[in-house]
């Protein structure tokens, strides 16, 4: 009868120990996947910094020449 009890509180224990592992493989799983995440959108937002400040230069420079070709004319 003991011997029973030893049993499956040692089951119950097992069994606890492994959902626990599994949990924990599994928020390690979701922490990587997090961080390739944010490395590769911070890539695409580097990309999409730099194209965005090119077309503002190019945008300002051009304001520029209109202004001046507008003091020009007049």
């Amino acid at each position: 009868m003991q011997d029973q009890k030893i049993k499956k509180i040692a089951t119950i224990a097992v069994n606890i120990t492994k959902v626990l592992v599994i949990i924990y493989l599994g928020f390690v799983e979701v922490f990587k996947i997090a961080k390739l995440l944010r490395e590769q959108l911070d890539a695409e937002f580097d990309i999409s910094r730099k194209w965005a400040s090119q077309n503002y230069s190019i945008l300002k420079k051009r304001l520029a020449e209109r202004k001046v070709a507008g003091v020009l004319e007049n």
